[in-house]
């Protein structure tokens, strides 16, 4: 009774498949998201096709707003993986061909801090678009200073965090 109960238990971990199926679809989803939007940036956006745009902040903004779509595709990659690797099985095929590898999970903590790491990034890139929005409206030194202080603490805080 014991040993069937423990079987039925270990075998409840194959419902984390689930969030492994999601995650990579949602990952994909992204990707393609952020690929049409590059498209219509320079399709749409773009001062050498139309001559009406007199500058490039617009076509920026799309591109780096696309940027922060294929960085969250990354983050559902690496826990579709990682949840993968830890709850169901390892990849063998990822440990024959690549001995290191963003997608080579071994314990939670390493997933979590693969996550956390890229999501920073994308804190960064969010930060840069709403800069980048809002940089017309700098109309001060103090603006200014104000922008390059903020830069400098994101620039410190990632040294921090990546320092061993």
């Amino acid at each position: 009774m014991n040993n069937r109960f423990e079987k039925i238990l270990w075998n409840v971990r194959y419902v984390t498949l689930l969030a492994v199926i999601l995650s990579i679809i949602s990952s994909i989803y992204l990707m393609i998201l952020g690929s049409w939007e590059i498209i219509e940036a320079i399709l749409f956006y773009n001062p050498l096709i139309d001559s009406s745009i007199s500058e490039n902040n617009e076509l920026l903004f799309k591109i780096i707003s696309s940027i922060d779509l294929f960085l969250i595709a990354i983050v559902l990659l690496i826990f579709g993986f990682g949840i993968y690797e830890l709850f169901v099985s390892e990849i063998d095929f990822t440990h024959s061909k690549f001995k290191e590898s963003t997608l080579i999970i071994r314990d939670l903590d390493q997933l979590k801090n693969k996550i956390i790491k890229v999501i920073i990034i994308v804190l960064i890139v969010k930060f840069f678009e709403k800069i980048l929005k809002y940089s017309e409206s700098f109309s001060s030194t103090t603006d200014i200073l104000y922008f390059g202080l903020s830069i400098l603490s994101i620039c410190v805080g990632y040294y921090l965090l990546n320092r061993k």
